[in-house]
């Protein structure tokens, strides 16, 4: 589906079925040099199961024109003028990494626009170090690589996994450079940029009162449980749910435990 925000085009999938207003949203945002595909396997589950479904791909990603945007609180002001697009009143709103930060403080722009707020692989401060920033900026496809090794538990299949021949390293890596192929302009390192200059965090994260999920992975080396501590604290009545044998990209080396925590969390008093 596409809308029309702040006068550019932007994508949303709807997991496979028409998207409609009236049944209760949940929003997916991906993370950095990601698009809406990483959350495949959620969404439609979710489309099919009496959800209004809206997996963005953020501006500068995906099928989604304009430029990536240069920081957090503008990703926020986005994703709002997106629901008033969609006829959206409120939501759940889902994010991973990068997304987690856009789906926080939109939660503290707009209160009574977020009905449940899921961190998935989340953390504050999200700093990305000098030699990630550098080559995000200079040598891209070495950031891809860097990152891709660093997200994952291993190179080997999961039993999660689709099906025989399904890589999730590579698939992670080719989604990347797909990225890098259709916006050239330094998307990772705009994303990264975003990511590490965000500092409302906890200010943002203390004024959260609708039911809240810190959906974290024990291997990720990229966001460790322990990175989260500053947002938990300040969310004390959260949920979290901690996944085995699965590193930073969570949706993909653990799919289905995603799916399920994600799923029983919406569906929740």
């Amino acid at each position: 589906m596409l809308l029309d925000v702040h006068g550019h085009a932007a994508y949303c999938y709807t997991g496979g079925k028409a998207f409609n207003p009236a049944l209760p949203t949940a929003v997916f945002i991906h993370g950095a040099q990601n698009d809406h595909t990483v959350w495949c396997l959620q969404t439609r589950y979710f489309a099919h199961h009496g959800f209004g479904v809206l997996a963005v791909d953020l501006p500068g990603h995906g099928r989604s024109k304009g430029a990536a945007l240069t920081s957090v609180a503008a990703l926020a002001d986005w994703l709002l003028a997106l629901l008033d697009a969609a006829g959206v009143k409120q939501a759940s709103l889902i994010g991973h990494s990068m997304g987690s930060l856009i789906a926080l403080e939109t939660a503290h722009k707009a209160p009574e626009r977020v009905s449940k707020l899921a961190l998935v692989g989340t953390a504050y401060p999200m700093k990305v170090s000098d030699t990630l920033l550098d080559a995000a900026k200079n040598d891209e496809q070495r950031a891809i690589d860097m990152v891709n090794l660093w997200q994952h538990t291993s190179i080997a299949h999961k039993p999660s996994c689709p099906g025989p021949g399904f890589y999730v390293m590579g698939g992670a890596q080719r989604l990347m450079q797909r990225i890098s192929q259709i916006n050239p302009a330094q998307v990772f390192y705009t994303d990264f940029a975003a990511c590490n200059g965000y500092v409302n965090g906890e200010i943002a994260a203390e004024s959260v009162r609708c039911p809240a999920l810190f959906l974290l992975a024990k291997q990720d080396m990229m966001t460790p449980i322990k990175a989260s501590a500053v947002l938990s604290k300040a969310i004390p009545h959260a949920r979290t749910v901690q996944i085995d044998r699965c590193g930073h990209a969570l949706m993909a080396e653990q799919p289905d435990a995603v799916l399920d925590a994600l799923f029983s969390f919406a569906n929740s008093d």
